[in-house]
């Protein structure tokens, strides 16, 4: 069919899948079911609990609710599901539009986890570098800017990078090696020049995820200098400790994101690349509430007073967001 330049002759992609041996699809559908359980219960249960506990109100828990509900909950329900349902199909066949619309909720989660992290990061520098002022510069109305300044930015970010991955020309072959729609792998089977679209890309991820990632550097090293410059040894240790959960976190996703995104794509990294994004689109969700938990004294405090209570509160009206 004599299709112009922009339009395109690929109506449906095929996903390859996590793998091809029919004998495991049985194994890892129950695995990633499970996971995908546990990912909504202890997320759900986090942002229950942050809710309902008075004491959880500060900006440390906001930002931690909207991290556990709107990035780690959407992030993984805009892969799983999809990932689910095709283990016992043939061809796992995906239509154009639904690829796009798969990678532009992935990436607009993605984007805002990058500067939900940045945010919690300043957060935990105010905290320890002006602890007096901190009630009054994290006040309510700037946590909720932040938070809304986040997403936005991640939805334009994806927005400009969806747009300029699923803009080139499709002619064929249709088949991604990958278990979801990943531009790299989408880019891969362009019949187009993907030079400009790429630097697009590049940009947003270079003002979003690099920017991120830096400011959260910057911002560690001057609460590591603060830390330092504390005359108490118990004192050191428990700052230390309420930004130990955010570091691992920060570790784990831009590490797992910068393995992926900044190799050449190569056919010997394919299965390294599958490897990785099921540790950041399907484990990071399920890890991250228990990254905050394990070690948070008032995480455990809470949920010590919830079990006491016997069940939740039943009015979650009654309880406001009031800071300290």
């Amino acid at each position: 069919m004599d299709m112009g330049r922009n339009e395109t002759s690929v109506i449906v992609f095929i996903l390859q899948g996590i793998s091809a041996q029919p004998e495991m699809q049985v194994i890892f559908f129950v695995l990633f079911l499970g996971i995908y359980i546990m990912t909504l219960t202890w997320n759900l249960g986090l942002v229950i609990l942050i809710r309902s506990d008075p004491q959880l109100h500060s900006p440390m828990y906001f930002f931690l609710r909207f991290l556990s509900f709107l990035i780690d909950i959407c992030y993984s329900s805009s892969i799983t599901p999809r990932m689910l349902s095709d283990f016992f199909l043939e061809e796992k066949i995906i239509s154009f539009l639904a690829c796009a619309a798969q990678y532009f909720f992935a990436a607009w989660m993605a984007l805002t986890e990058c500067c939900l992290l940045a945010i919690m990061a300043y957060d935990r520098y105010v905290a320890i570098y002006s602890p007096l002022r901190y009630s009054t510069i994290m006040h309510l109305p700037i946590c909720v800017k932040l938070v809304a300044g986040a997403y936005i930015a991640g939805c334009l970010g994806s927005l400009v990078q969806t747009t300029a991955g699923f803009h080139l020309h499709f002619c064929g072959p249709n088949i991604i090696n990958h278990f979801f729609c990943d531009i790299p792998q989408i880019i891969a089977l362009s019949c187009s020049n993907p030079f400009i679209n790429q630097i697009m890309m590049f940009l947003v991820a270079l003002c979003i995820g690099l920017f991120s990632f830096l400011f959260i550097i910057m911002s560690y090293v001057y609460i590591t200098v603060t830390i330092l410059k504390m005359p108490s040894a118990k004192g050191r240790a428990k700052a230390f400790n309420t930004c130990a959960s955010h570091l691992t976190a920060v570790t784990l996703f831009f590490g797992t994101s910068f393995c992926v995104y900044l190799h050449p794509n190569t056919g010997h990294s394919q299965h390294l690349d599958k490897l990785l994004s099921i540790f950041y689109t399907i484990l990071i969700p399920v890890l991250n509430p228990l990254i905050y938990s394990l070690r948070n004294k008032e995480i455990k405090d809470a949920l010590k007073r919830l079990m006491k209570k016997g069940n939740f509160p039943n009015n979650y009206a009654s309880s406001c967001l009031c800071y300290n």
